[in-house]
């Protein structure tokens, strides 16, 4: 009997044995539950965020799905700290076994299978749970799938363990885990809660991240410090017991309080957001197809038809390729975007712009204080006003997702007339208020906007790109993408057509009213601000200087407005609806920031214009180039007429309008131009040094948004002070390289009076003295 019982015994365990054998194998090969190829155990897909780098490797941001902001951290990047504490505490066998640790798993089994004890610790090793985050992340339902799936981790752990060394494994779960906050990875998360790099992680801080690998909502050290506090000291006495750290390390590290440097990752925040999102565009288009734009976007199709076909950058995902032939995604495939821009002049020009919009907003409010027509211009019709409201209403997603619904526009209006708590913008921080949405529409429309771009006149690299005030809250980039009149500021390439076309700076003109004749027949006559030296002969040196329109009107009479066009298009400038009137002279024609700090490159590049550069190289997530750009250049003009130009635009600066750049401390050699549209709806400053050129717009979100009266609504009191402030804080940082010693190099015994003509066609000697009077 006994025989029996024992024989039965042996094949019941031989029956288990075998039973467990042809499980296993099952599951090895995928006929029980899932289990990866080989390929994908071998290059598991994890999704890493794409990283932008500024010009002095700063990253200014990363893009990333949002639950997938991850960057990748090799091994030699870690912080031995992070190492141990997560050693320590996941897996104190890690280094001996090879992916089943048979004793931490026998005491589970029996701590927990046998006396039912919940805290007796689990029998995961660190392999079979990086094997559940990559191949095994559905939470199983019952207890049968909870069985299958513990089988499935082991068998793909020993597999893991095959393919990568334990260095690797480490790397790949601290990569892979999820720290909450958006922040997915090592890396991200040393960022978001301490603002350190992995490799800088002190002890306490790398406890802290490995206590919430145990459940990271649980001991969320932002909504639970003390809690994560506890449990980062579990971790420092395991780190204790595990040898990693001394007893008194121990009781002083356990006794300090959880400090965070929190900064949670938000794309709408930090360092250079207009211009990530412009580049962002810019990188995943698409090649145009015109059936895909409305009537009133022909000009967009037009100007992205061509760049697709002269701009390597623009639609970069869609024209490159990985080795498994899919295209790039700048959201998963962990690229290395290195960018033109400087971290510390892009800070500079952020800086710049905060500094004075906040101080030209209260003027802008106080003027409007009492005003029913606010933020718009008194002398608008209130009809018109509420259009102009009733417009942007229907533009807002509120408005769209209330039509969809199918409320009706009495029900929609009710709603945007209805109080509600929200939070709103202001100069001196967010604010929580009451207010309708009806009157926070008029509310953002009372906020000046900006566009900002500098850049290097020789390589075309951009150095510091501002779209706006605040891009949580006002997303319309005004540097590349928005166009506006640019006024005055056209006036170089006015006075760039005469020179071409013989006419010097020393060239005298009587100082009256100019009469022309348009196409029509029409008589036009500028209007003119300036009644200096009225009936005087005065130089166009003068009248550039002084942003004179009864001077450019007289040469508009001696040019051809098609001509000009065309010398605007070539200086880059892509608007097709550039009208080729007489009163093109004085800038009615919508240009972008971009564009005109393009241009103005040819005045400080010897007639030479270089196309904004904004990325130089890009790498993959091996750190392998996969692209490289270079500038794009265009002789636009000669070097005399350039050599011309400077003079003129230099004394724009020295006896001109731009003289208040000179209040800012900047002695600088350099050459600008002011520019201020009708009713002050447009206030432009572009100006250029010998190694820089910038250039700066403000104004309404409307035109019909504008102050009332030149003394803070013109170029030179609402643009030019950014513009100064910018260069201020760019020459005081010698680390930056820009000198205001720096001059203008002209040939030797130039004088830019040779060859000028009078009016009347007769040859006037002239001499440098002469010009300079």
């Amino acid at each position: 009997m006994i025989r029996k019982i024992i024989k039965a015994l042996w094949i019941l365990l031989a029956i288990a044995v075998v039973a467990v054998v042809i499980i296993f194998v099952s599951i090895s090969k995928g006929w029980i539950g899932y289990m990866p190829p080989v390929e994908e155990l071998e290059n598991p897909s994890y999704k890493f965020a794409t990283e932008i780098f500024s010009e002095d490797e700063k990253v200014l941001g990363t893009w990333s799905y949002s639950k997938e902001n991850r960057v990748y951290t090799a091994y030699k990047d870690l912080s031995p700290n992070i190492i141990n504490a997560l050693i320590a505490t996941e897996d104190v066998r890690f280094a001996e076994h090879s992916g089943i640790d048979a004793k931490a798993l026998f005491r589970a089994f029996v701590k927990r299978g046998l006396l039912f004890q919940k805290n007796a610790g689990g029998g995961s090793t660190l392999s079979q749970q990086l094997a559940k985050q990559l191949f095994t992340e559905n939470v199983a339902r019952n207890t049968l799938q909870r069985l299958f799936q513990k089988p499935i981790e082991w068998v793909i752990a020993v597999k893991l363990e095959r393919y990568y060394t334990k260095e690797e494994i480490l790397s790949m779960y601290l990569n892979k885990f999820d720290f909450l906050n958006n922040a997915v990875g090592i890396k991200t998360a040393a960022h978001t809660y301490f603002n350190r790099e992995p490799k800088d992680l002190k002890i306490e801080e790398a406890a802290t991240l490995v206590g919430m690998c145990k459940n990271p909502s649980l001991y969320n050290p932002v909504r639970f410090n003390e809690r994560s506090r506890g449990r980062r000291n579990v971790v420092l006495e395991q780190m204790r017991k595990a040898g990693y750290i001394t007893e008194s390390e121990c009781d002083s590290l356990q006794a300090l309080p959880l400090k965070l440097s929190y900064n949670r990752v938000d794309h709408k925040e930090g360092l250079a957001t207009y211009f990530r999102e412009y580049l962002r565009g810019v990188m995943t288009a698409t090649k145009p197809v015109k059936s895909n734009y409305r009537g009133w976007q022909m000009q967009k199709f037009y100007e992205d038809s061509l760049s697709w076909e002269t701009n390597p950058l623009y639609g970069w995902c869609a024209k490159n390729k990985k080795k498994d032939g899919s295209n790039y995604n700048v959201y998963t495939d962990g690229l290395k975007i290195y960018t033109t821009l400087n971290s510390r002049m892009q800070q500079y020009a952020e800086e710049a712009v905060e500094e004075h919009l906040s101080y030209l907003q209260p003027l802008f409010f106080k003027e409007k204080v009492g005003s029913k027509n606010a933020p718009y211009a008194r002398v608008l019709p209130a009809k018109r006003v509420e259009e102009l409201l009733t417009k942007a209403m229907k533009q807002t997603e509120r408005y769209q997702l209330m039509k969809e619904a199918g409320n009706s526009e009495q029900e929609i209006r009710k709603a945007f007339d209805t109080p509600q708590e929200m939070t709103v913008f202001s100069w001196t921080g967010s604010k929580d208020t009451i207010m309708t949405p009806m009157d926070s529409i008029r509310y953002y429309k009372s906020f000046l906007r900006t566009g900002f771009m500098s850049m290097d006149p020789m390589n075309g690299h951009v150095k510091a790109y501002v779209g706006g005030p605040n891009y949580t809250y006002f997303q319309y980039d005004m540097a590349m993408v928005g166009r506006r009149q640019v006024g005055s500021t056209i006036k170089p390439y006015l006075y760039t057509l005469a020179m071409e076309n013989n006419f010097s700076p020393c060239d005298q003109v009587r100082h009256v009213e100019q009469t022309l004749i348009t196409e029509t027949g029409e008589p036009w006559s500028p209007r003119n601000s300036n009644k200096k030296r009225y009936g005087e002969m005065v130089t166009l040196k003068w009248g550039l200087a002084n942003s004179d329109n009864w001077i450019s009107a007289y040469l508009m009479g001696k040019l051809n407005p098609y001509e000009l066009v065309r010398l605007i298009h070539s200086f880059g400038v892509r608007n097709k609806a550039i009208d080729p009137v007489v009163s093109l002279c004085l800038g009615p024609c919508e240009i972008s920031v971009g564009e005109m700090v393009s241009a103005y490159t040819a005045f400080a590049n010897r007639g030479i214009r270089v196309a904004p550069l904004f990325v130089t190289r890009i790498e993959d997530s091996e750190g392998n180039v996969i692209s490289t750009f270079a500038p794009q250049m265009d002789e636009v003009i000669s070097t005399s007429s350039v050599y011309k130009m400077l003079v003129m635009l230099r004394a724009v600066i020295n006896e001109g309008t731009g003289g208040r750049v000179r209040r800012y401390g900047i002695t600088a050699d350099m050459g600008g131009k002011t520019g201020t549209t009708n009713e002050n709806s447009d206030s432009w400053f572009m100006g250029f040094t010998p190694s820089l050129v910038s250039g700066c717009w403000v104004g309404g979100d409307e035109r019909d948004i504008h102050f009332g009266s030149m003394t803070y609504g013109q170029g030179a009191a609402a643009a030019l002070p950014i513009w100064a402030k910018y260069m201020k804080k760019v020459f005081d940082d010698p680390t930056l390289g820009y000198d205001q010693q720096e001059t203008f190099k002209l040939p030797e015994g130039f004088d830019p009076c040779a060859g000028s003509e009078t009016p009347d066609g007769e040859v006037e000697e002239m001499g440098l003295d002469d010009l300079f009077n």
